[in-house]
């Protein structure tokens, strides 16, 4: 009881708002669903700013909900993202395991793991993959994917969104890119899914931690196999800068092959399959859609903003700092809840609609400032394509399921265990 009245004096003293949100709100299947309920409760106090007693383990968060705070705080340089950062004083069990991951983490460093300078110089290795030409000439080859899978399925008249078209569209793309073999395609699900299913629960943080180490070590393995035989492609050329005497470690090109794999499907794959569903479930703008295909890129963003896989981000203070009155120490965890910057009315009209012909749309689902999603020129033309290539291949698709029998995952990211439709 006493330790309660001194925990109570604590928040008092600070002005911290008493608690009213969990990490698992955030993930939980209902949320991932249906976001409207969360968002009413981080915006009905008119409170701009919310305290969360620990955030998967590392310890007690804030919790920004507006769009003008998430864009500026992506952009302030006083947040970082490096997690050796972390100032996590979670007094629990989980503490120990949650430190290990936070060093695995700190030892894959890529340009999502650390701050400048180190960032600049990694953005600048990753760039290599996603020039605008490389990215525009790979137009007939995603066209061509698109088409053929879709061909492995058309006589059947059904199939699963995730699993036939959505993961292996992007999985193909970047593997071709980096010069991956396809055999290797299954490996990587698994590990993908495990990192991306269970990272957020620290029951399973070493179900994670072997996932990762295996898929560093394939990297390690596919490094040595392009050095010895070089060919056209990105894992290559990053080979090629190193030992031509660029300022990057062996550790640095391991670790930013890692993260081209892995972000350079995941997300694709929940936009493809969520975008799908927001069309089946609205299906006045799925015909409006087949009957003008020049709302193609408008239909993107849309999807990007209103059923974009990416829930929320996250944040370190790098310094004591006010945040709307609030004290923020250095160390603490900043939870950007993107899914309720999306629904701001202030910045989108009828924001709770899903509309294709938005034309103001300005949403945060690639990011803002130095960490702006390098593969967005990517993930947008093979949205287009994906979403283009289906309505003209698929006209008639509608849900082969009631929509309550969809399931979501219980992750960090907004995603479909499965999306079965016939046509």
């Amino acid at each position: 009881m006493k330790l309660a009245l001194v925990y109570l004096s604590f928040i008092y003293e600070r002005g911290i708002p008493m608690r009213q949100f969990t990490s698992a709100e955030f993930i939980s299947p209902e949320n991932m669903r249906d976001f409207s309920s969360l968002y009413k409760k981080l915006t009905e106090t008119g409170e701009p700013i919310h305290r969360m007693d620990d955030f998967f383990g590392m310890g007690a968060a804030w919790i920004v909900h507006s769009h003008d705070d998430v864009a500026r705080i992506l952009k302030d340089p006083r947040f970082v993202i490096n997690m050796k950062h972390l100032a996590s004083n979670t007094p629990n069990s989980e503490s120990s395991t949650i430190q290990s991951l936070v060093e695995k983490l700190q030892s894959m460093p890529n340009m999502i793991t650390v701050d400048p300078p180190d960032h600049t110089r990694l953005r600048r290795l990753a760039s290599k993959a996603f020039t605008p030409r490389m990215v525009e000439e790979l137009q007939p080859r995603i066209q061509q994917i698109a088409d053929e899978l879709l061909d492995a399925v058309q006589a059947r008249g059904q199939m699963n969104i995730v699993e036939d078209y959505a993961y292996p569209l992007p999985i193909k793309v970047i593997s071709e890119m980096l010069g991956v073999p396809a055999s290797d395609h299954t490996r990587f699900r698994e590990w993908t899914k495990t990192i991306s299913n269970s990272s957020l629960d620290p029951s399973k943080l070493n179900e994670v931690e072997s996932a990762l180490e295996a898929f560093m070590e394939y990297i390690k393995t596919l490094v040595e196999e392009k050095r010895k035989k070089p060919s056209n492609d990105v894992i290559s050329s990053l080979i090629q800068a190193y030992e031509d005497g660029d300022q990057f470690t062996e550790n640095e090109i391991i670790s930013t092959i890692w993260l081209l794999i892995t972000a350079g499907h995941e997300t694709t794959v929940h936009l493809i399959t969520n975008g799908t569903l927001a069309l089946l479930q609205h299906p006045e703008q799925m015909n409006q859609l087949l009957n003008d295909s020049s709302l193609l890129p408008s239909a993107v963003e849309e999807m990007l903003r209103y059923a974009g896989p990416v829930m929320f981000g996250m944040r370190i203070a790098g310094e004591d700092l006010v945040l709307h009155g609030q004290e923020v120490r250095k160390g603490e965890v900043v939870v950007l809840s993107i899914a309720a910057a999306h629904l701001e009315a202030s910045k989108f009209e009828n924001a709770a609609e899903f509309n294709i012909t938005r034309e103001e749309n300005d949403h945060l689902a690639f990011g803002k400032g130095i960490h702006f999603c390098l593969g967005a020129p990517l993930a947008r033309l093979e949205g287009k394509i994906a979403f283009g290539t289906l309505l003209r291949r698929c006209p008639n698709m509608r849900l082969a399921v009631e929509p309550e029998q969809l399931v979501f995952k219980h992750n960090s990211m907004r995603s479909l265990e499965s999306l079965p439709v016939v046509f």
